[in-house]
């Protein structure tokens, strides 16, 4: 019984949070706003309704794992000793429990602003992904491949069927108005639930004997259904074109029920192992999910390769988006600097480099390469980003409101850029306190020990550097638009004080007599490179190396750039001065001349 109720359960959790993203996805994208703000009270309250059948039926599930795992009647899983115990101390209830609680942040939100169903839809997501990060991929080979393919085959899929039952929730006038955007949403999905799914796939069936298992014969059925998915869209893009929207309407039905299949194959999926592949067990692949690789040397660092999948989906995002926009705007005619473009792609380069690349492989398995790894998401990378003038860009490209009252996504970005959050993180103090800041917090506690051994904790520690470094760097030397204007002497001083304090950093890990790794990189048991200390020593030297050199070409550009914001001045004061002169007119300096000689006479004469 209980093997039958695990995966129906999980089915229906999946199921429950993905039609809750659905509502977040069409309050935010498809329902029409009135100047950034939701009226839509229906469909905020089926919100609600839903996002908390999602927390129902999460607890339900967890007590049915229970059960399940400890091989005991339902009845006596309801156990609040037991079930604290799932949630807290083992890896797989963890994760579940930061499902939970943030489908109770969801809950806390209100939802009468558009930026509201914004932080709603990104934490909804994080909570629907954090169960994958422990899934079966986690402990077989391409683990960042495949753990990164599975959370954005689960994203992409929530928004294709989300979306499309949200869409069904609208009134006929509103569901024409939203089709076309939908539309537009659904073809980015399907083709992302592809190609994730390929992904998925080619790391955990390598065989005709593994595609002949229960578990590639269940794939085989999601991969049909996923083509017929695929064909109903088609059909959807086409109709919307020939403005047949009785067409359409009538086949969503028929599509949604392919849908929620779909989910429940899905997770039926995920309760079934994957055929076991002759992988040679070592305490490096059962630690990070990678074989431990050969002795690094230079050639090994540049051309080695083992894809975080991950962030190299959310890299690959972020390029369509910028490519989009620059091809947004030569198609109005304007025109955006190459070099802006090659900068962000050189910075983009970069991070996949660090992540994905030979030093993110071997950034795993040795301190100094981790810490050079760091230095390039912190330091290097950002940058070139920076450079490319991305918020510039989304400011000049992203789509209007529908109408005249919609703000719409770029009325949103641009009230989020004045707001006072913003404000305050883009004063340079704070930026120093999280750039520098963040290095004694996650390096000189027992957090980075517990950070790298899990690929959840590995992806968000890269992203924090990257954010971390886009925003002080942004601050410092950035092009784009900011809520505060930062005085030129206040930015050079942030600078002198970023290179003590990074100094300090790094002399204090090369100064450290104890290793700071929480005895992770002693549980990989690598054969080369065995002096821990001397390793971490090395990347103390690293980071120096590496930190200064930004830190001072940053330096160099806030001078030439004060140097021309002086001259820039000067050259406005003599266009004033000559405007004067042209129309009889003294200019400000001859006014100000005339005025002391007045009070010079005015004092004489009494």
């Amino acid at each position: 019984m209980i093997e039958i109720l695990s995966p129906l359960s999980k089915g229906l959790m999946l199921l429950t949070g993905v039609l809750s993203i659905g509502f977040l996805i069409t309050l935010s994208f498809l329902d029409q706003d009135i100047k950034g703000g939701l009226t839509n009270h229906s469909l905020i309250k089926k919100t609600r309704l839903f996002i908390s059948s999602w927390l129902l039926v999460t607890a339900m599930y967890v007590i049915v794992q229970v059960s399940y795992l400890l091989d005991q009647p339902l009845a006596a899983s309801f156990d609040s000793t037991v079930i604290r115990s799932y949630l807290t101390q083992t890896s797989l209830g963890k994760a579940y429990l930061v499902q939970i609680i943030g489908i109770l942040i969801l809950l806390l939100i209100p939802l009468r602003r558009l930026l509201g169903s914004y932080i709603s839809l990104l934490i909804a997501l994080i909570a629907i992904t954090a169960p994958v990060f422990q899934s079966h991929g986690s402990s077989s080979g391409n683990h960042g491949l495949a753990i990164g393919a599975l959370i954005i085959h689960v994203i992409a899929l929530s928004f294709w069927v989300g979306g499309l039952f949200g869409l069904t929730q609208l009134s006929k006038q509103q569901k024409l108005i939203a089709l076309p955007r939908f539309s537009e949403i659904a073809l980015w999905s399907a083709i992302t639930v592809v190609i994730s799914g390929a992904a998925t796939a080619w790391t955990r069936l390598d065989s005709l004997q593994a595609w002949q298992s229960k578990y590639g014969v269940i794939t085989l059925v999601k991969i049909s259904l996923a083509f017929i998915l695929v064909g109903a869209g088609a059909l959807h893009r086409r109709w919307i074109i020939k403005s047949d929207y009785p067409s359409i309407f009538r086949l969503i039905t028929a599509e949604l029920g392919v849908m929620f299949t779909t989910v429940f194959v899905g997770s039926w999926l995920s309760t079934v192992n994957p055929p076991e592949r002759e992988i040679v067990s070592t305490p490096a692949l059962l630690v990070t999910g990678i074989q431990m690789p050969a002795p690094p040397t230079l050639s090994r660092v540049l051309l080695g390769y083992e894809a975080d999948g991950l962030m190299l989906g959310l890299l690959i995002f972020i390029v369509a988006l910028y490519i989009k926009g620059v091809v947004i705007l030569t198609r109005r005619g304007d025109k955006w600097p190459v070099g802006r473009t090659i900068a962000f792609a050189l910075g983009i380069s970069a991070v996949d480099f660090a992540t994905s690349g030979g030093l993110g492989l071997y950034s795993h398995f040795a301190f100094a390469n981790h810490m050079m790894a760091h230095m390039v998401l912190g330091m290097i990378a950002p940058i070139g980003i920076v450079l490319g003038a991305p918020i510039t860009l989304a400011l000049r490209t992203l789509p209007l409101g529908r109408n005249q009252q919609e703000s719409g996504i770029r009325g949103i970005f641009i009230e989020l850029l004045h707001s006072k959050l913003s404000k305050f993180y883009t004063n340079p103090v704070v930026a120093l306190v999280i750039f520098d800041g963040s290095l004694f917090a996650v390096y000189f506690t027992p957090l980075f020990g517990n950070i790298m051994q899990g690929h959840s904790g590995h992806f968000f520690m890269s992203l924090h550097f990257l954010l971390a470094g886009f925003l002080f760097f942004q601050v410092l030397i950035g092009i784009d638009p900011l809520p505060r204007k930062v005085p030129h002497i206040a930015k050079i001083i942030v600078i002198f004080a970023a290179m003590s304090i990074h100094a300090f950093f790094s002399i204090s890990v090369m100064s450290a007599t104890t290793l700071l790794d929480n005895g992770y990189f002693e549980l990989l048991q690598r054969p080369w490179a065995t002096d821990l200390l001397a390793d971490q020593k090395l990347g103390g030297a690293i980071g120096w190396a590496m930190g200064e050199v930004p830190i001072l070409l940053a330096l160099l550009a806030t001078f030439l750039q004060w140097l021309k914001a002086d001259k820039n001045e000067a050259a406005r004061i003599d266009r004033a001065a000559d405007r004067a002169a042209a129309m009889g007119e003294d200019d400000d300096l001859a006014r100000y001349n005339h005025y002391l000689a007045q009070l010079n006479k005015r004092e004489t004469s009494e």
